[in-house]
């Protein structure tokens, strides 16, 4: 991984898990959550940032899927964590005229890329605590 410091690698390569995404994978994946996060140019819709504020983090009411077990709960987390709904949202909207869809998609995109940026991934199913991403909640050099 050129340009990572060494202590970063170590400690990244440290913490893989079998089955989740690693090395330059991982790097990637991480990199592209932050491209997505860039690329939400929600500021283009004149919106307002109040409705940013206010919506950005309604995806992760799907978390309340998780008081009906961990099969329930990844089946409800990936559905709003996954980019095809907000990437139909702002296809709708864009084709269609319809700015409050293609801000509401934006900012539901927004909040996908800065979830990737943090790590969290979508889940297994049955399978507390584990995303695509790797484990939740273990230490991270992001």
């Amino acid at each position: 991984m050129p340009g990572v410091p060494a202590p970063l690698r170590r400690r990244a390569a440290a913490v893989s898990v079998p089955g989740s995404a690693s090395g330059g994978v991982r790097w990637l994946l991480r990199l592209e959550g932050g491209a997505v996060l860039a690329l939400a140019a929600y500021a283009q819709t004149g919106a307002g940032w109040l409705a940013l504020a206010v919506l950005f983090f309604a995806p992760d009411l799907s978390l309340l899927g998780f008081l009906a077990g961990p099969r329930a709960g990844a089946l409800f987390y990936n559905a709003a964590h996954s980019l095809l709904g907000p990437l139909a949202t702002i296809a709708a909207g864009a084709l269609g005229g319809q700015p409050v869809a293609l801000a509401a998609g934006l900012i539901w995109l927004a909040h996908i890329g800065f979830d990737r940026l943090c790590g969290f991934g979508l889940h297994y199913a049955g399978a507390s605590g584990r995303t695509h991403l790797g484990p939740i909640g273990r230490p991270d050099p992001w």
